[in-house]
């Protein structure tokens, strides 16, 4: 957006723009590895006690040898790494005009075949030297990744050419399921949605058995990939995801599933689908 070898200078060219000159100069920081550190434990915590606020976390790192950590040092982590803790919330109506809240659809709902229902969401993944955020969609009905993207920022767009690639793949769901986090209640996350004709589905705040498949995947991801590798780069972990996920999709057997493949009970259940516009 900055052109420093155009003809105007650098302030002019913000002022143009209306930003601060000190976003133009800004140069971003690599994290600490010691805080990349803490970030892993604290995700390892939140998945073990999805429950514990920034006051337990920092009192079960402090059992883990991190005395002097304070409170808004682990809730500014938290922050980084798009984590809350996950618990019932009141006055949860109020909705913001611009970012409208959808009811959650899936309550009492008998999911019966493949493509009637997605869920997507969200998650934190460590790097040696770093993080990145993975977004993935999977099928409700049958647990299969259907498409998924890595970002070092919490956007919009990643999640965008997900979704559009599972719908382009393997045709439009019914219903899509999300958490109510800012990348999915955004006007250009939901109008894809409504172009496509599919039924918007959200969480209750904070419920996050809503939305449990997706929670179980990460658990999945982490466990038995994330955390047994270092990645030294985003095409480093890009690569290890690709190959996890075509292991979980073809050949990992789910007790849920009694004991066939993601790709195998959708594809034993598999509906030619209406594919979108």
């Amino acid at each position: 957006m900055i052109d420093r070898s155009h003809d105007l200078s650098v302030s002019r060219q913000c002022q143009l723009l209306s930003l601060a000159r000190s976003t133009a100069y800004y140069q971003c920081q690599a994290t600490p590895v010691e805080e990349l550190s803490l970030m892993r434990r604290i995700d390892e915590l939140h998945l073990e006690y999805p429950f514990a606020g920034s006051r337990m976390l920092r009192d079960l790192l402090r059992q883990d040898g991190h005395a002097e950590l304070g409170r808004r040092r682990v809730r500014r982590l938290m922050r980084k790494m798009g984590i809350e803790a996950l618990y019932k919330k009141p006055d949860t109506s109020r909705r913001h005009r611009a970012h409208p809240v959808y009811p959650y659809l899936l309550r009492k709902l008998a999911v019966t075949r493949p493509g009637q229902v997605y869920a997507a969401d969200i998650t934190y993944i460590p790097m040696r030297r770093g993080f990145v955020y993975l977004f993935a969609v999977i099928d409700w009905y049958s647990r299969r990744v259907l498409a998924w993207r890595l970002s070092n920022t919490l956007t919009t767009d990643f999640c965008i050419e997900a979704v559009q690639e599972a719908v382009a793949r393997f045709g439009k769901p019914d219903i899509f399921n999300t958490d109510q986090g800012s990348q999915f209640t955004s006007f250009e996350f939901t109008q894809m949605l409504r172009d496509h004709g599919i039924a918007i589905s959200m969480d209750g705040k904070g419920c996050w058995r809503d939305n449990v498949f997706v929670e179980r995947l990460w658990k999945s991801v982490k466990y038995e990939e994330v955390y047994l590798h270092a990645y030294d780069s985003v095409s480093e972990a890009r690569a290890g995801l690709a190959k996890y996920f075509e292991f979980y999709n073809r050949r990992r057997p789910h007790r849920a599933l009694d004991g066939a493949t993601p790709d195998a009970f959708y594809f034993a259940h598999f509906a030619p689908l209406k594919l979108a516009a």
